[in-house]
């Protein structure tokens, strides 16, 4: 039983490595491209999207090296795991879009504000439009991924694809509409900043759930009555109560007051306790354990 959840564990970390690989490559091509092709094409809008693809490429390397720690068993220094690695990681990715956002919309402003405006060439439509597609189909890969393998941080990066390819909308549209009024090349710039609120959206929908499981914030209603419900529904379980249930990563830690007859042995009891341990571990609610408090009545 050991041997095959450490398989599994194993199977699953490398496939989270190989998902976020690909992703890395087609970055770094992207990144490459849309920086060539901004500078050459005189669009801030498409070097600003450059910037994002940049991040992605960042946290893309965050996840493939996390990955090799927050998937290790517990250990001595880590009797709860090394989940919380992949915790950081998420926040990390979050903050590399802040980081973005912010130069972005700081150096869409001075270029706003610096004289006259260059119109940004047609080639520069064809990239924004070009990694609309590819991004949004990266973004789908990688969230189904995440969710097949129950991780937030490649959840994270998913979304961070999907900003990316969002992101390249409005740059799409401004360098559109300065290459189609030439009057109006600033649009290019303004373009840079609705790039960057984007990513800033994106940021707080990544980094949120992180900080929350940090400060060790309940799982919500539905999940711990689920947890209940599953406990309760065992033979000769009359009560519980006190459940707590708390994110490390992507999985839950339980503990709970369990009442039973008081007048069965201490083993019995145990056995009692240890199907409600595996029922609950057994279910689809990503728990990996479970503390019971035994109480007669």
């Amino acid at each position: 039983m050991y041997q095959t959840l450490k398989a599994q564990k194993h199977n699953t970390s490398r496939y989270i490595r190989f998902v976020t690989f690909v992703g890395l490559i087609v970055n770094i091509l992207l990144t490459t491209v849309k920086f060539w092709a901004g500078i050459a094409g005189h669009s801030q809008a498409l070097v600003a999207d450059a910037i994002h693809s940049l991040s992605d490429t960042i946290s893309d390397l965050a996840i493939i090296i996390g990955s090799y720690f927050w998937s290790k068993p517990a250990d001595a220094d880590h009797p709860y795991g090394h989940r919380r690695i992949e915790t950081i990681i998420t926040l990390f990715v979050g903050l590399m879009l802040i980081l973005a956002a912010v130069g972005i919309i700081r150096q869409a402003f001075l270029t706003m504000h610096g004289g006259r405006h260059i119109r940004p060439n047609t080639i520069t439509a064809g990239v924004a439009a070009l990694s609309v597609l590819i991004k949004e189909a990266l973004y789908r890969w990688t969230k189904q991924a995440g969710e097949k393998c129950h991780s937030g941080a490649v959840i994270a990066n998913a979304w961070h694809h999907r900003s990316d390819a969002m992101s390249s909308i409005p740059a799409l549209v401004s360098i559109v509409a300065s290459i189609v009024l030439p009057g109006m090349a600033f649009l290019d710039r303004l373009g840079a900043v609705v790039v960057a609120l984007f990513i800033l959206q994106a940021a707080h929908k990544i980094m949120l759930p992180g900080l929350k499981e940090l400060v060790d914030t309940s799982a919500d209603d539905e999940i711990c009555r689920q947890i209940k419900e599953i406990a309760i529904q065992t033979p000769e379980v009359r009560n519980i109560h006190r459940l707590r249930a708390r994110l490390s990563g992507a999985r839950l830690y339980v503990d709970l007051h369990m009442v039973v007859d008081g007048d069965i042995t201490v083993r019995h009891g145990h056995e009692i306790g240890k199907t409600v341990k595996n029922r609950i571990i057994n279910s689809d609610l990503q728990v990996v354990d479970v503390v019971i408090h035994l109480e007669a009545q």
